[in-house]
């Protein structure tokens, strides 16, 4: 695989202090004025807002108590912003975690859980400083669809009893099956009270995220629960029924209990966190790249990452990792660094001195609801639904990390579908061989008068500042997929007219198709013309299922015809606004 452009350009080695510079430090060396710390504060609150419900959402369904929550938000979400290698990144307890931490929680008990937790983070740092990161972004995207899916149906699964109001005479099962037969078997003991609560808060987050996005439709629906459960006395389970309320100040750091034995009992959930945590961080800081057009030091943050593990169970709390909603939100609240994810868990611990009380009257019903609308967001459908149409090795990738997240382990969902996307790989090079027999795998060194296709040199392409032309050559797969989509994303915001030769790719998979998806948003957005020459068939049938298809991207058979028509528009656009100055 190699990418190319028509002007050489040198590539600078950064140093070791450079990649494990926090992005704080590169904001401040940028300048830090009063007007961004303002809109800090802003995006800051409106990520707490958000995050104070849903904290203790996520650690009651992972079989904790709800402050705990709230600890791994407040003190994991201000080390991942301090030390991060993510501008935006914000930091806490994710529902991606719940069932691994309940069923940690199971089997070792809170205790276990943190010691879990500490050496989850101690081998993030140690994957950071080994610079692991850059390897973690190579997973195929059908595994990390699956995944995700396959965690929001599990989510989904396991609100079903406090957002139904079910109670059960036996433990609730924690696989899906018996889980469910068992909730099917106590569905006449249902609390209609607790059904209205979660319908109402279904709505209320549903109707504000249409009609005023901008408002906090969690926090409002999780408040007028509470009040009506404490102002009509509903029969319902509210947190202090079950837990007694929360804390109202952070406790006094303290070291796990640990023993050798309990070490090794945990280090297969350990280092399932670890994994589990390095993924979801590093997918939501690709996510905020593509919405901002920064870019995120991977090592760093999976350092960060793991120091903030460490510091959420030094204080009680469960596992961090960037949380890609939180993040969006933080985003979109119009954030302008690290400062905002810090001042969200400083918001969040006021709240907590402020309003513990009160959070005694929420009831479990309407956090269920909560968890309920992030399953359903977090489940990727459309992403799913283009997965199984767009090539059988992809669906099977796709539906085997599916299913063997949701009825096996998540850990083995992850690696199976990596291996099956590894397998697939080779099976479309034997397949592209096969095809190609005549094709040496080196291509030959040919005279210049022998070579019929080859074209003038023109200095003025090379030289044009506006278009830039880059060719991709070799399996454009998910193991270049992101590494050739960061250099895509970081040169086309410099040019008028991006050109992407694809004239040398045999194939490509769904990660390449998504990352090119990805460039030309990005170029829809900052108004660049994006053409694609050269694609085969089977290269432009696999892009055009992933979105990669006009106004976003124009094909072109060679890249002299995409100039050809770069130049007909800007003589155009020229020849139009002469006869506007001369009229």
């Amino acid at each position: 695989m190699s990418i190319g452009s028509e002007r050489g350009h040198r590539t600078h080695v950064p140093t070791f202090a450079e990649l494990y510079s926090p992005k704080l430090l590169t904001v401040l060396r940028e300048g830090y004025h009063p007007a961004d710390f303002r809109a800090d504060v802003i995006s800051g609150l409106t990520v707490a807002i958000v995050a104070l419900p849903l904290s203790m959402a996520i650690a009651i369904a992972s079989g904790v108590t709800p402050d705990r929550g709230l600890y791994t938000a407040v003190v994991g979400g201000f080390i991942v912003s301090l030390l991060g290698g993510s501008r935006f990144q914000i930091g806490g307890p994710a529902g991606a975690f719940i069932v691994l931490v309940a069923l940690t929680a199971e089997r070792h008990g809170a205790e276990g859980v943190i010691l879990a937790t500490m050496m989850a983070g101690m081998f993030l740092m140690a994957a950071g400083f080994l610079r692991v990161g850059t390897y973690i972004k190579f997973i195929p995207y059908p595994v990390t669809v699956g995944f995700t899916a396959g965690i929001a149906v599990i989510i989904f699964a396991s609100q079903l009893k406090d957002l139904l109001g079910i109670r059960l005479a036996t433990k609730e099962p924690g696989a899906l099956i018996p889980k469910l037969e068992t909730l099917a078997h106590a569905l006449p003991s249902a609390n209609i009270s607790a059904l209205a609560v979660s319908a109402v808060s279904i709505v209320i987050i549903v109707a504000l995220r249409r009609l005023r996005p901008t408002w906090p439709g969690i926090l409002i629906a999780v408040t007028v629960a509470a009040f009506a459960s404490w102002a009509l006395a509903l029969p319902v389970e509210t947190i202090g029924t079950r837990f007694g309320g929360i804390p109202w100040q952070l406790p006094w750091p303290a070291w796990p209990q640990f023993s050798l034995q309990t070490a090794q009992a945990v280090l297969p959930d350990a280092i399932a966190f670890a994994l589990l945590g390095a993924i979801e961080s590093l997918l939501s800081a690709v996510v905020a790249d593509g919405m901002t057009g920064r870019r995120h030091r991977s090592n760093c943050e999976l350092v960060a990452q793991g120091f903030a593990n460490i510091g959420s169970a030094l204080f009680g709390g469960i596992c961090v990792t960037g949380t890609i909603a939180r993040t969006a939100t933080n985003i979109r609240a119009g954030a302008r660094g690290p400062v905002s994810g810090m001042l969200h868990s400083v918001f969040l611990l006021l709240f907590m001195l402020i309003a513990a009380p009160l959070a005694s009257y929420i009831p479990l019903a309407a956090l269920a609801a909560v968890l309920v609308v992030v399953a359903w967001n977090m489940a990727e459908k459309r992403d799913f639904a283009t997965l199984l149409r767009s090539s059988p090795g992809d669906s099977a990738v796709l539906l085997a990390t599916f299913l063997l997240t949701i009825f096996r382990d998540l850990t083995e969902g992850i690696l199976v579908g990596f291996a099956l996307g590894a397998v697939l790989f080779i099976h479309r090079m034997a397949e592209m061989t096969g095809i190609e027999t005549d094709a040496p795998l080196v291509a030959d060194d040919r005279a210049d008068t022998g070579n019929g296709d080859r074209l003038p040199y023109d200095p003025r392409l090379a030289a044009d500042p506006d278009v830039l032309v880059y060719r991709i050559s070799g399996a454009f797969f998910f193991g270049a997929a992101s590494a050739v989509g960061t250099v895509l994303d970081s040169i086309a915001d410099k040019r008028q007219a991006f050109v992407v030769d694809l004239a040398a790719v045999p194939f490509l998979d769904s990660s390449a198709a998504n990352a090119m998806s990805r460039v030309a948003t990005r170029a829809k957005r900052l108004g660049i013309r994006l053409y694609i020459t050269g694609a085969s068939p089977a290269v432009r049938r696999v892009l055009l299922t992933h979105g990669v298809s006009p106004p976003r991207a124009k094909f072109r058979e060679t890249i002299a015809r995409a100039i050809a028509d770069i130049k007909g528009q800007r003589e155009t656009a020229f020849a139009g606004s002469d006869a506007v100055a001369a009229g």
